[in-house]
């Protein structure tokens, strides 16, 4: 059977393209063979039990340690109920070690032991028991929460100094988040808030996205094995697309190799990327929707909703920040300023956003085609003030994001412009107050400056000229749009404010600023 890319549990050799899974780590042998405790965390479907299965297998390749990868995850629907939890993660692991491990290093079963000692004692029959220091990899550890995750991390730290002769030689935690920051509602505190009750890990590692050059080998090995080449330019799309997300890389190659162009004889190109990228964002798979269902939270709202608008984060908190880098949603650009992730979770965020407007808008006939088809830019300027006096108002309380909320409404009625036949692109950025649309439809292209006029007196239309001249010029366009968006305390009613009229920049563009 020819291998495929792999989007759904851990990578086989045998099975999947796949790069070498520990190649993304720093070298944790070295960690092991100091008889260190350590913590991997990274945001989800990144390889973290790829690469933890490889590395149990390279130490036991060894044959200097007994080592194997276990989860804590069927522990966590018993959540105050320590003693329930410890029994089943028990019989999971001796399940996973059954399949991994030969029967003489398999977890024995020891004599009984009390609730909230379990872990432990069973650790340390199975370390006193195995002829091979031991290592136990523990996957999902931050699945678990309350009494459960704090009797299982004092465990392991009070077994600590019996090591290698009566407790592992090594532990590994592996989760999405570092320890100081799982979850924990004991003593009133959202956060353990410190390392302890695991202050005996010697470091915090996390597992990095592709490079370009690993995107590279890993389609280069699906053209070796079946002749269908990718142009560069594909390869630097899906690297721009999904700056090494391991599976958005998996992903868009999937939906082309499969789907979308499945006939091995033809070449892969930039459009292919294009259209696998649109599907599935439009499809909404399920690492992708898995991501839009924590917009909802709080802590991931008081981010991203300044953070779209453009506005500054200095009210925001440390730990919520952290938690988006850590889901994955966001990163930390080479200035240190954050950034989403990739350009894909730029473009499902907004869209996920206004589905409430989006699923809000009344039938709207496309005036804004001419009878070829074309996109009329005028036809659709007469289209939007119409829909923005009648409908504007009453679907911004329907808008998920209240800051962001005629941005929403607008890119749900310009969702609705380019159904089926054209695209639309999002920019936005801290501290720059607009956010920029780009609407391709056919051959037309429109490049979309909004802006918010608030009470703080700044002139958003001069403002708005300057930025929407270097967006465009970005584009290479003569012509755009300025929208702004009044928000004061005052303003006007809405059928006396929309207008719209032509303004020229300092380099001679011609804008349509739009007063919304």
């Amino acid at each position: 059977m020819p291998r495929h890319f792999n989007t759904t549990g851990p990578c086989k050799p045998n099975l999947h393209y796949m790069l070498p899974p520990t190649d993304r780590l720093p070298n944790l042998e070295r960690v092991v063979e100091q008889q260190n405790y350590f913590v991997i965390h990274a945001p989800r479907q990144t390889g973290k039990t790829t690469a933890m299965l490889a590395l149990a297998k390279q130490l036991m390749a060894t044959q200097r340690y007994a080592a194997v990868m276990v989860s804590v995850e069927v522990g966590q629907p018993f959540g105050e109920d320590v003693g329930q939890a410890e029994l089943a993660i028990l019989e999971a692991w001796r399940r996973a070690c059954r399949v991994r491990l030969p029967s003489e290093l398999q977890l024995p079963v020891g004599p009984p032991a009390a609730a909230g000692g379990r872990l432990q004692s069973a650790l340390q029959e199975w370390a006193i028991s195995a002829p091979l220091p031991l290592v136990v990899l523990i996957d999902e550890i931050d699945s678990l929460r309350d009494a459960a995750l704090l009797s299982i991390l004092r465990q392991l730290r009070d077994g600590f100094p019996d090591r290698p002769e009566a407790f592992p030689q090594s532990i590994g935690l592996i989760g999405l988040r570092d320890v100081r920051d799982y979850k924990i509602a004991a003593g009133g505190s959202d956060q353990l808030n410190t390392s302890s009750p695991f202050n005996i890990k010697v470091q915090s590692l996390t597992l990095r996205d592709f490079s370009r050059e690993e995107v590279a080998i890993l389609y280069g090995q699906h053209t070796t094995e079946t002749g269908q080449a990718f142009e560069e330019e594909a390869i630097d799309l899906t690297f721009e697309l999904t700056q090494g997300q391991p599976w958005l890389v998996n992903a868009l190659a999937k939906e082309v190799v499969e789907v979308i162009l499945p006939d091995s004889s033809q070449t892969i190109t930039i459009g292919h990327i294009q259209v696998a990228k649109e599907n599935l964002i439009r499809r909404k798979d399920t690492h992708l929707d898995s991501l839009a269902e924590r917009l909802r939270e709080a802590r991931v709202r008081s981010v991203l909703e300044p953070m779209m608008a453009g506005l500054d984060l200095g009210e925001t908190r440390d730990d919520d920040r952290d938690f988006l880098v850590d889901l994955g949603l966001l990163r930390r650009d080479q200035g240190g300023g954050l950034v989403v992730a990739n350009a894909i979770y730029r473009e499902i965020l907004p869209r996920v956003l206004a589905q409430g407007p989006q699923d809000s808008l009344p039938s709207i006939s496309p005036t804004w085609l001419t009878a070829t088809g074309i996109l009329d830019i005028e036809a659709l300027r007469d289209a939007f003030l119409a829909f923005w006096i009648q409908h504007g108002e009453p679907l911004l309380n329907s808008a998920a994001y209240h800051e962001i909320a005629p941005h929403l409404v607008l890119m749900a009625f310009l969702h609705r412009v380019v159904n089926g036949g054209g695209t639309l692109e999002r920019e936005y950025a801290i501290g720059r107050d607009r956010m920029d649309l780009c609407l391709r439809y056919g051959a037309v292209t429109l490049g979309i400056e909004l802006k918010v006029q608030r009470d703080d007196g700044r002139d958003q239309v001069a403002r708005g000229l300057l930025q929407i001249d270097r967006y465009l010029a970005r584009l290479n366009l003569a012509t755009g749009w300025l929208v702004i968006f009044d928000r004061t305390r005052n303003a006007l009613p809405i059928e006396t404010r929309v207008r719209s009229e032509i303004r020229q920049t300092e380099t001679g563009r011609s804008i349509e600023v739009i007063y919304a």
